[in-house]
């Protein structure tokens, strides 16, 4: 079996490639290795495939908001399903650069459900957000919220594709689940993450700028609990039965948080990577930055009712593993 993975070079598509390639299944992963962050990162997440995988992992470097490139691309490829992860990310970004949230987020999605539709994929597993749920003031945030007040353009956007997802659901009977993550972290991270930008300047003895005047919460969840969630709904695609999906959809979509279900003070994250890195941060405190939400916090009861999900890691231990990482990825 062959899963195409978009952003097979992004944080979340590189351990879900690894995941499923360690079942003994390949991947077909494309990503258009754009240099929002550094691009030596995502070659070395591909090398680092390629060398623990070798023929079961295939890399191939394309845009997929370039609807002709992408057809041509795959056009003799054969893969079943489809776990759709590439994306122009960063809340912060979706402001300085809206048009670039535009080609990948929307046309991208677009593409990349023409390509479902025609192939007749068994399932399309997307990546939504929990950004989505904007200034919802009622925690946890739960599926059947009302979603239609969104911060940034980048959760306008992730609340776009749930609905042109929604619409092929219907139209089309395509097989497809949204998936809401919620701050996600851990080994090979993003390095515009917050996780990522304090561990380096603690390393470095420069001072962090801790937003909201660190009075936020955030559900912090761990990379792997976040790959389980994936593969859980990559086996179970959404029966076309008519009844009531996760998220309200009669057809067959489903939407679901993933989260850790526990939401976490940014000075207690703070307090675990010092303790980490073995020295105390000189921190700055700064005023929430525009598109920022103050905080998160998933209900994550639908998944774990539909497929079992539970994640198991806390920050106490997904943290300290991420600094081992970095110290070993960096030669520290």
């Amino acid at each position: 079996m062959t899963t195409l993975i978009t952003g097979a070079a992004g944080f979340i598509g590189f351990h879900v490639a690894r995941r499923l390639m360690a079942r003994g299944e390949r991947v077909l992963g494309i990503d258009n290795l754009n240099d929002y962050y550094s691009v030596r990162l995502k070659r070395d997440r591909i090398a680092s495939q390629q060398k623990e995988f070798g023929e079961r992992f295939r890399f191939v470097e394309v845009d997929f908001a370039d609807a002709a490139a992408l057809s041509a691309t795959l056009a003799s490829e054969e893969f079943d399903g489809i776990v759709h992860l590439g994306a122009q990310a960063g809340v912060r970004y979706s402001i300085e650069n809206p048009g670039a949230y535009v080609q990948s987020n929307l046309v991208g999605h677009l593409n990349v459900m023409e390509i479902a539709r025609h192939r007749g994929s068994r399932h399309l597993v997307y990546a939504s957000s929990s950004s989505v749920y904007g200034g919802n003031e009622t925690l946890p945030f739960r599926v059947e919220d009302r979603v239609d007040h969104p911060l940034s353009l980048y959760a306008a956007t992730k609340k776009a594709d749930e609905l042109m997802s929604e619409t092929y659901a219907h139209l089309y009977r395509l097989p497809q689940t949204g998936l809401r993550f919620f701050t996600v972290y851990g080994p090979w991270g993003r390095p515009d993450m917050a996780m990522w930008l304090f561990t380096k300047a603690i390393f470095a003895g420069e001072p962090i700028k801790v937003f909201g005047e660190g009075n936020m919460r955030r559900d912090f969840t761990y990379v792997d609990d976040i790959v389980t969630g994936v593969v859980a709904c990559l086996d179970n695609p959404p029966p076309d039965d008519g009844a009531p999906k996760a998220g309200g959809s009669k057809a067959p979509h489903r939407l679901y948080n993933i989260g850790n279900n526990n939401s976490e003070e940014l000075t207690r994250m703070i307090a675990l990577i010092e303790q980490a890195c073995g020295r105390e941060a000189e921190k700055v405190l700064m005023p929430m930055q525009a598109g920022d939400v103050r905080d998160t916090y998933a209900d994550i009861s639908a998944i774990q009712r539909d497929l079992g999900f539970q994640p198991t890691t806390k920050i106490d231990v997904g943290i300290p593993r991420f600094v081992e990482w970095y110290r070993a990825y960096h030669g520290l």
